[in-house]
């Protein structure tokens, strides 16, 4: 298996902006937000991080590609406030090719890009719900900074 990250072309990024844009909301939806709040901290999170409708110059966002096929995205770029913590924003494997160690390679890859460009950490977000990513990180090393909890009354 090789797997190897590809800048993602111009020509398929703002499809793909529109796509994460949704998947967001209805992930945030999932994670207990209502359809309002979710949308409203979506679009502020686009226009933050695409400003114009594409990446920020520091961030990077590539497709994963595997044995010649790609097979999933990788987003990864500098937090916000700037500086040497970087963030995985986004990483997904298309379900045809999910459990084959594409994620896993994908990120061993992304924290060499990110360290190569100035990163001395990296973090990301897993939604509650996600279990199977959960695994995967506690795997590659990823230990948990903080902890919201809700109950539904």
């Amino acid at each position: 298996m090789t797997v190897s990250l590809h800048p993602m072309p111009p020509e398929r990024t703002t499809g793909w902006i529109e796509r994460i844009h949704l998947e967001y909301i209805e992930a945030r939806m999932l994670s207990g937000e209502p359809p309002e709040v979710a949308e409203a901290k979506a679009v502020a999170s686009r226009e933050e991080n695409f400003p114009g409708g594409v990446p920020l110059d520091t961030h990077r966002v590539f497709d994963i590609v595997a044995d010649g096929d790609v097979v999933g995205y990788l987003w990864l770029g500098p937090l916000p406030a700037g500086g040497d913590d970087w963030w995985v924003f986004d990483v997904e494997i298309a379900e045809a090719h999910r459990r084959r160690g594409y994620a896993r390679a994908a990120l061993d890859l992304a924290h060499a890009e990110a360290k190569k460009l100035g990163a001395v950490s990296i973090g990301l977000n897993v939604f509650g719900y996600n279990a199977g990513a959960k695994e995967l990180y506690d795997s590659l090393g990823y230990a948990v900074t903080a902890t919201q909890m809700k109950k539904v009354l």
